[in-house]
């Protein structure tokens, strides 16, 4: 259990990390924050502000949610799962509205669109359960949903070995839009399926 504990430990520190970088354009402004992303920026100003703005919340607020010091404290739990819900819904769908207009064509416009989409239906999933008090389900969904919030740092390290071998964003994008969550997904299936077999 050590393994999974260091494991938490470092997703938590790369989310945070993630997640207050993301908060540079209040800083930079938006055009030199995102420097690649003028074209959404233009066209979708409000649905790409409320989405840089709300899913570093989420990033932030999913990776403590998994601390069983912070599940143990029920109403922080749950006002904390508020937020999570809440920065999901509203960042998601801004999140789709941007992905319609992503730079590199209809294969990153449609992976980032199925992200956005599969992020709010696990999140909803988790809420529902959580709900209806069906808490071994509502821990199932969550960490589905906190795998595609993670998303926002897989997408950051392997963007970074685009850039290394030479791609430009709106290059690496075509790959990113797929391959910053759908492993992710594969892991938590993974680890809730497979590995006690």
């Amino acid at each position: 259990m050590a393994y999974a504990r260091i494991s938490l430990i470092i997703a938590t520190i790369l989310s945070l990390l993630v997640a207050l970088g993301s908060y540079r354009f209040l800083a930079l402004g938006l055009p030199l924050s995102f420097p690649d992303m003028l074209g959404q920026i233009e066209g979708q100003r409000l649905a790409f502000v409320l989405h840089v703005s709300l899913a570093p919340v989420a990033l932030m607020v999913g990776s403590v949610q998994f601390f069983a010091s912070i599940r143990r404290r029920k109403p922080l739990h749950r006002w904390l799962g508020r937020v999570y819900g809440v920065a999901i819904v509203v960042s998601g769908s801004a999140g789709l509205l941007v992905a319609l207009n992503a730079a590199g064509g209809l294969s990153a416009q449609s992976g980032f669109a199925l992200l956005a989409i599969a992020w709010v239906f696990t999140t909803a999933n988790a809420i529902r359960h959580a709900m209806a008090r069906r808490i071994g389900k509502h821990r199932r969904w969550m960490i589905y949903s906190f795998a595609l919030t993670f998303a926002g740092v897989t997408l950051r390290l392997y963007l970074l070995g685009f850039m290394a071998a030479g791609f430009s964003y709106t290059e690496a994008s075509v790959y990113l839009a797929w391959l910053c969550w759908l492993p992710n997904l594969g892991f938590a299936w993974w680890w809730l399926n497979g590995r006690a077999k």
